[in-house]
């Protein structure tokens, strides 16, 4: 693989193919992961065209801005697989299921060299090589050139045959016009016109009259001479025929001859390099349009309006910071202007704070993704696995378009993944298994995401055999989790299968046996604040639901005061509060039942969970939340209000503290710690738990 960390002068051709490769970043991993997915769509249905262009395109374009990028190794080894799609795509050949499988490990051999590129990864040159000479071996079982009779016949630099060039020499007058909508995103001409160049002898012609259209960019015109048909002219520009003025038409060789003559004696100065028929072109690079300004001929890269940017998440998560920090000084703003009574200052802080909010909703709205790209990665890899267990299984996503947080997206891909393997490992059977009980041969693996209020609900549902109560019973028991002839409900049972270790497998392989998937999943939803609830079908399937925050950055709090703490609740999670004295403490018999409205809800006690010293008012306040579907009451010794909270983790001392899960600084400068609601609920049910065991 090329060298990539260039230590070169910027304006030098390495430093400039340094620069391009950091531009390129990103893009070319976008592109491995639609080519990936359009791959996995053609197996499904293996003629349908417009995946088969998908991946062609795709190719097309890891190749060309790979070259451009000095990524040469790269570029060469994608081109033999684009050489297959352009057989497949003109019906030359057919595909089955070996080079799908090989055009996967191509994939995958991309990956790998863009890793070594960027990230100090490493490339398996023989494996490269050997993909190469399976898919010669399984192209040339399939496909003979059909005009045998011709004397002449190319090869390209993979050695697969292409499409038989033309009888004789043809003159081709190629003219196009970048468009002014999708300059920015379309390919450099220039690469265009090196593409043409190695289809024969060309002369380039650039329209500077072009400069005062509506666009704003040149025309190109190129008098090409080549022995290709027409139809390898248009492939050179399949990713921009329909958005450029574009026309291809055959000429003579006298009217080439003339049409030279013609833009040499009008136009002297715009011929490329000053280059003339027959040379190859020498068209203005990427460098000469970003080094000219607006004056230059070659126009300007800023002739219109982008749709979109490209911006480093560093400076995104910089930028939410500031914005924090902002919202931080406007509550201490407005605390300082109530506490002057003075309305021309009140006005200008209740200003301040409208624009603060309108800026922070927009700062987190540019940190939303939607989670479909999360979800794709998994097609590849239910593939994979259900091919090596020998099972048929379809995996559905619905709601790929719901948005969560950039964080929270980047750290969902280890749970899902481990949720989706045990689903096909231990949910779904055999489709031996599965005929007999019933059910299709192929199981399903349904991955759901849709919006509930301030937070997500990501769901992995299967129709496999369900988890095996009696099974997981038996490991508990023989592990010393549950007592002999001890019985625990559903719940209880389904709990065991997050402790480390815990596993009913009978066998341990490269994909289950260990226990440590499930826990690895309640071990990244602790910090991310969701909560997992499991629904259980024996025989008919599972359903796990993951429930997480829109957004770990800032939130809509619920600020309460217990001696001189403060607390913060999320929003999010408080239904209603109530008032508690002496007489309505006693109705729960000691037992920490308070009844609302008809229905008992258990309550903690907040000055005991956390000791705080001090006597406790006559009247004091119960907030209501609801975590794992139970409503759960909090004593506090008064409600302040909604509170804009941003999110500050907490430092060593307090980090092992149990049921909580940051800070955040308050308008008065004071630090308010922010309550882990679900794991305070857990912490109780235990202390409980331990109260009546002593008891009995």
């Amino acid at each position: 693989m090329e060298e990539t960390k260039d230590s070169h002068d910027e304006d030098s051709p390495e430093g400039m193919a340094a620069r391009l490769r950091e531009l390129f970043r990103e893009e070319a991993y976008e592109l491995i992961a639609e080519l990936e997915s359009a791959v996995l769509e053609i197996e499904k249905t293996p003629d349908d065209s417009e995946q088969i262009g998908r991946v062609f395109r795709a190719m097309h374009t890891i190749k060309g801005s790979g070259a451009a990028c000095g990524l040469n190794d790269m570029a060469r080894f994608t081109h033999e697989i684009e050489t297959v799609f352009d057989l497949v795509r003109k019906g030359k050949i057919t595909l089955n299921r070996e080079l799908i499988d090989l055009t996967l490990e191509a994939r995958d051999q991309i990956k790998a060299m863009l890793d070594t590129c960027y990230y100090d990864g490493t490339t398996d040159e023989a494996k490269g090589r050997r993909i190469i000479e399976a898919l010669k071996e399984n192209i040339a079982e399939k496909y003979t050139v059909v005009q045998d009779a011709l004397s002449s016949r190319e090869e390209n630099r993979s050695g697969f045959r292409v499409l038989p060039v033309a009888e004789e020499e043809k003159t081709y007058r190629i003219r196009f016009h970048p468009s002014h909508a999708s300059i920015a995103a379309d390919p450099d001409p220039a690469e265009l016109i090196s593409e043409l160049a190695e289809l024969g002898t060309c002369a380039v012609v650039a329209q500077m009259d072009a400069l005062s259209s509506p666009t704003g960019s040149l025309c190109w015109e190129v008098l090409l001479i080549t022995r290709r048909g027409i139809d390898t002219i248009h492939d050179v520009f399949i990713l921009v025929r329909d958005q450029w003025e574009l026309t291809i038409e055959a000429s003579s060789g006298q009217d080439l001859e003339k049409k030279e003559r013609a833009a040499a004696t009008d136009n002297p100065q715009q011929t490329c390099g000053g280059e003339t028929a027959g040379t190859k072109p020498a068209p203005p690079s990427s460098r000469e349009f970003l080094q000219h300004g607006p004056e230059s001929p070659f126009g300007s890269l800023h002739a219109g309006p982008l749709s979109s940017i490209r911006v480093a998440t560093g400076k995104l998560d910089t930028l939410v910071d500031l914005v924090g920090e902002l919202v931080t000084i406007q509550a201490r703003l407005s605390l300082t202007a109530l506490s002057r009574g003075m309305p021309e200052f009140v006005f200008l802080a209740e200003e301040v704070e409208r624009l603060t909010g309108n800026l922070r909703d927009e700062a987190m709205s540019i940190r939303m993704m939607p989670i479909g790209a999360t979800f794709s990665r998994f097609k590849r890899l239910v593939r994979d696995l259900a091919q090596e267990l020998g099972k048929e299984v379809v995996l559905v996503t619905e709601g790929a378009e719901t948005e969560l947080d950039k964080t929270v997206i980047e750290r969902l891909g280890d749970p899902l993944m481990h949720l989706i393997r045990n689903s096909i490992d231990h949910g779904i059977e055999s489709p031996e298994a599965r005929i007999r009980a019933g059910k299709p041969a192929a199981g399903t693996v349904v991955l759901s995401a849709v919006h509930s209020g301030a937070h997500v609900l990501i769901q992995i549902k299967d129709d496999g055999a369900g988890f095996d109560l009696e099974a997981i019973r038996a490991k508990g028991v023989e592990r010393g989790l549950v007592p002999e002839g001890k019985d625990l409900s559903e719940k209880e049972l389904l709990a065991l299968i997050f402790i480390p270790g815990f596993s009913t497998a009978k066998t341990v392989t490269n994909i289950s046996g260990r226990g440590v998937g499930l826990d690895v999943v309640k071990r990244s939803m602790d910090p991310l604040g969701g909560t997992i609830v499991i629904r259980n079908n024996e025989k008919a399937g599972t359903t796990i639901e993951l429930k997480l925050p829109l957004t770990l950055a800032i939130i809509d709090g619920f600020l309460t005061e217990v001696g001189s703490e403060r607390y913060v609740f999320p929003l999010s999670m408080v239904e209603e509060c109530v008032e508690l004295t002496n007489a309505g403490s006693a109705t729960g018999n000691g037992k920490h039942m308070i009844n609302v409205r008809g229905q008992l809800v258990p309550y903690v006690r907040l000055r005991d969970q956390f000791t705080i010293a001090g006597t406790q008012p006559v009247i004091e306040q119960i907030v209501i939340a609801r975590a794992d579907d139970k409503r759960v009451g909090f004593v506090v010794d008064q409600v302040i209000g909604g509170h804009q909270t941003v999110i500050k983790n907490l430092g060593a001392f307090c980090r092992d503290v149990e049921g909580l899960s940051g800070a955040t600084i308050l308008g008065d400068g004071t630090v308010a710690l922010i309550l882990d609601v679900p794991r305070l609920v857990q912490l109780a049910e235990r202390e409980e738990v331990a109260l009546c065991r002593g008891r009995g």
